[in-house]
C-alpha cells in the first residue's frame, strides 16, 4: 500500500515537472540574435482562449543604443504606442503532447513589421527559440530567449 502511494506521489511530481516545462507562461530575457546581448524582457501569459500573448516589460539598455519609445513605423494599432508594455507577440497556440507552438505573429517594433511566429520550448523549459517569418519558415530568423523565474 505505501509502494502505491510513493508511485503515485512520484508519478504525480514528474507529470507536473513535465507540465511546467511545456507551459511558455512567466518572464523571459530576449537575445538579439545579431549582436547577442540582452534585448528586452518579456512576459508571456496564457489567454482564456488557450493562446500564449507576450508583452514587453522592460527594454535592456545596450551600450551605444538610445531606446526608441515610440512604434513609429508600425501598421496599425501599433502606430505610435509606446513599445514599453506593447503585445508583441499574440496567437501562439501549443501543438497537443509536444513543445512546440504555432500560428503565433509577432511584431518587431524597431522595424515596423509584423512576422508569422513559432516557438519551440527546450526540454528543460528554461530557454525558447523564437522563429519569425513571412510566409516560409525557412526564410525568417530566430531568437533565443532565456526564462528568468
Amino acid at each position: 500500500m505505501k509502494k502505491n502511494i510513493l508511485l503515485t506521489a512520484f508519478t504525480s511530481l514528474l507529470f507536473s515537472t513535465a507540465a511546467f516545462a511545456n507551459d511558455l507562461s512567466g518572464v523571459w530575457q530576449q537575445i538579439d540574435d545579431k549582436t547577442g546581448s540582452a534585448k528586452a524582457i518579456i512576459e508571456i501569459r496564457k489567454e482564456a482562449n488557450q493562446t500564449y500573448t507576450g508583452k514587453i516589460i522592460k527594454i535592456t539598455p545596450r551600450p551605444g543604443y538610445t531606446p526608441r519609445e515610440l512604434c513609429n513605423k508600425c501598421p496599425a494599432p501599433y502606430t505610435d504606442q509606446p513599445i514599453l508594455g506593447m503585445d508583441i507577440l499574440k496567437g501562439l497556440k501549443q501543438i497537443k503532447d509536444s513543445n512546440n507552438y504555432e500560428k503565433g505573429r509577432v511584431i518587431d517594433p524597431l522595424a515596423g513589421r509584423i512576422y508569422d511566429a513559432k516557438i519551440r520550448l527546450n526540454s528543460t523549459g528554461k530557454r525558447l527559440t523564437l522563429r519569425a517569418y513571412m510566409g516560409v519558415s525557412t526564410l525568417g530568423r530566430s531568437q533565443t530567449w532565456i526564462r528568468l523565474e
